[in-house]
């Protein structure tokens, strides 16, 4: 049976979901409605339904979602359920920010070591995770089982660096870089454009904004 095409927006929504039912969780919530789960996350419950009927649905009439399986199942579907072994590429603010970052671990990702070109970092460690030298990533990439890099560097680095990293076996890519990649199909990239983000808060500011001062 061919598996059914879900929407990027479907997709997009999903971690969503899964924070909001880990909140509930911790908060010992049994069992939620879709009604009061779109009070939640401003998702209508209509929306809510549809999404989850992608996958199976999961809800029962009256009763509504277990929130504890409900989690489980899309964590499973969020890949959750497994390790991910994880490298960041260039080791410089934003880098070593990730690289602080707890959360990643117990979502599964588990940071390995950060690269970088400055020999001065060279044998550093930030929250215990060593900085090495982007000479000696080709030898660690044949050397060590790599699913996901994060390509921290600047936008005249980074394709370069990724096709490195695709010849090398990585086979998915979180890229930083101000620059979009276009890696070979088996390669799956996902493109962080934080500056762009900001431009469309700057935008609805200014929307809200306008609208303020017609009234």
């Amino acid at each position: 049976m061919e598996e059914k095409e879900i929407s990027r927006a479907v997709i997009k929504r999903l971690p969503r979901y899964y924070r909001y039912l880990g909140e509930l969780l911790e908060s010992g919530v049994e069992r939620i409605s879709s009604n009061e789960l779109s009070e939640r996350m401003q998702v209508t419950a209509s929306q809510i339904r549809q999404d989850l009927n992608n996958f199976g649905g999961f809800g029962q009439q009256g009763y509504g979602y277990n929130v504890k399986f409900l989690y489980q199942e899309i964590a499973k579907i969020l890949g959750l359920d497994k390790t991910y072994n994880m490298i960041i590429v260039g080791a410089g603010n934003l880098g070593q920010a990730l690289a602080n970052y707890v959360k990643f671990e117990k979502s599964g990702f588990l940071i390995k070591k950060l690269f970088d070109v400055n020999p001065r970092l060279h044998g550093m460690t930030v929250r215990g995770i060593e900085i090495r030298l982007i000479d000696e990533l080709p030898e660690y990439l044949q050397e060590n089982e790599i699913h996901i890099a994060a390509l921290t560097l600047p936008k005249a680095n980074a394709r370069e660096m990724a096709e490195l990293l695709a010849e090398n076996g990585v086979k998915a890519i979180w890229n930083f870089a101000h620059t979009d990649l276009h890696l070979p199909e088996d390669v799956i990239v996902e493109n962080v454009h934080l500056s762009e983000s900001l431009m469309q808060l700057s935008y609805n500011i200014s929307r809200y904004e306008r609208d303020h001062n017609k009234k």
